[in-house]
């Protein structure tokens, strides 16, 4: 059985260097500050999922990095919101073989709200609305789940000190802070519906964030605001999956890498210039590419 790799890590300091040996890399050199720890790769090995007597996903394997930003694309009906939920541990999809692996360990046999403790977040493609419940209170809750979570004996987050945080977050992203005052996305723009999801991202300080299909339905200037917000939570400590159809969102998001799905697999991946590629030749070549292998 391959060793995994957060359990067979090594680390030891050189001076000023980092020295980190990994069986899936071998050896790496960093300076000291720029190390990485990456126990909090969300590692997805030979993912089978299926719906009811569909399976979608047919071995699907892919690491999302802490601290990186990467593209997932694909046409319809290739397994990227299958994929998306599956992460956070939807009941209606059932993993038939693979393993999932997150914080030092295989994260399959853990409900949504713990997979979310940990530190994994899922944006929606389609937020629900919540009236009567407050921006603002649905952030102090989640947030007070997270900390109890944690430490069992904790009191939740005092309001003032929540304010303070809440202020600082919503000023970090620009947003006008009236915004934590109204109902969660009840009435809200589509785009203000995604800006509230990068809201709770800010909160939380996920260590991996899934945003599924974010940029649908939304215009230049919505797409462009939920662009600004992703960047600007940019760190060696979040990393983020965007799944999307279209290059556009790309556009004003730089991804570290792109990855390409096609009938349930990861079939390529490349730098954002593979986004381009499709942008410029849409999915066909890829069909005509893989279609046969992926059917083997």
């Amino acid at each position: 059985m391959r060793p995994r790799a957060h359990l067979h890590a090594f680390r030891a300091q050189f001076s000023s260097f980092s020295l980190y040996i990994r069986p899936e890399i071998g050896m790496a050199i960093f300076p000291e500050g720029v190390y990485k720890f990456f126990m909090s790769d969300l590692i997805i090995r030979n993912l089978h999922v299926s719906v009811g007597e569909t399976e979608i996903l047919k071995g699907l394997d892919l690491t999302i990095e802490q601290g990186k930003v990467q593209a997932l694309m694909g046409p319809n009906g290739s397994g990227k919101s299958t994929l998306a939920y599956t992460l956070m541990g939807h009941p209606n999809y059932e993993v038939t073989a693979g393993e999932i692996l997150f914080d030092g360990q295989n994260i399959l046999d853990l409900a949504p709200d713990e997979r979310s403790h940990l530190g994994i977040f899922l944006a929606f493609q389609y937020p629900v609305a919540i009236p009567g419940v407050t921006v603002a209170n649905f952030l102090r809750t989640a947030l007070n789940g997270h900390r109890k979570a944690k430490d069992p004996e904790d009191k939740g987050i005092p309001i003032p000190e929540f304010r303070k945080l809440l202020t600082a977050k919503m000023d970090h992203l620009q947003m006008d802070h009236s915004f934590a005052a109204r109902y969660l996305n009840d009435g809200f723009s589509g785009g203000e519906k995604k800006r509230a999801e990068i809201l709770q991202m800010a909160t939380l300080e996920p260590k991996i964030a899934i945003m599924d299909e974010t940029d649908s339905g939304l215009d230049i200037d919505a797409l462009r605001n939920v662009a600004e917000g992703v960047d600007a939570l940019r760190s060696p400590e979040f990393g983020v999956l965007i799944i999307t159809h279209y290059q556009r969102i790309l556009n004003y998001v730089k991804p570290d890498a792109v990855h390409i799905m096609l009938e349930g697999r990861v079939v390529e991946s490349g730098g954002a210039d593979l986004a381009l590629k499709l942008e410029e030749r849409g999915y066909d070549w890829i069909r005509e590419k893989y279609s046969q292998k992926v059917a083997a």
